[in-house]
């Protein structure tokens, strides 16, 4: 986290998320029969004009289908079993406490962690939940910045704008980090911010 005193207003939240996969999801678009992107981390950072970070917000969520995380998972996000059951709450929990953090700022994402979302509302039949504030997709943004990012993940932004990761890859706050810290690189070397009018 940056030093509140350089932390201005906030002006957006980036976030991040893990959900629920076994050995091969991604290759089969979640596709075999009993796989569900279930949501099992919310991680996210308010940032200010200038992507400097404020106050983070971190829930595990327990998916309701699968409520036993594969290996496969828990090697790629080092979230465990032990930890879920101890901390993790519901999905409608986790989201109401998502939108209370975000507090109608603009939320933003390194792909579409949004419609990850959106389909955890119709999978848990969530149809009178409030609306997710207006998204927008880093990836774009990246690319008009000359960053490739195709077959990269969250993790990968800070190095690839030129900033060190911290912490451990696939954890929804610690991308989340991640991306904020590699747009702040890009904006602090010219770029225009990605919400800026």
């Amino acid at each position: 986290m940056t030093d509140s005193q350089q932390f201005g207003s906030p002006t957006a939240v980036v976030f991040d998320l893990e959900f629920t996969a076994w050995e091969g999801s991604m290759a089969n678009h979640w596709l075999r029969p009993g796989e569900f992107q279930e949501i099992v981390q919310i991680g996210a950072v308010q940032v200010d004009a200038d992507f400097n970070c404020g106050k983070t917000f971190d829930v595990l969520v327990c998916p309701r289908i699968n409520p036993v995380l594969s290996p496969y998972i828990e090697r790629l996000t080092g979230i465990g079993n032990e930890a879920l059951n101890a901390r993790g709450v519901d999905f409608a929990e986790a989201y109401r406490a998502f939108l209370a953090f975000c507090g109608g700022l603009p939320i933003i994402a390194f792909g579409r962690d949004d419609l990850v979302i959106a389909d955890n509302l119709r999978l848990y039949g969530m149809k009178d939940a409030p609306s997710l504030p207006p998204y927008l997709n880093a990836t774009i943004w990246l690319a008009d910045q000359g960053l490739d990012m195709r077959g990269l993940h969250a993790c990968d932004v800070a190095p690839s704008a030129g900033v060190p990761f911290g912490g451990h890859k696939h954890n929804g706050l610690d991308d989340a980090l991640s991306v904020a810290a590699g747009i702040a690189a890009l904006i602090a070397r010219g770029a225009r911010a990605p919400l800026a009018a």
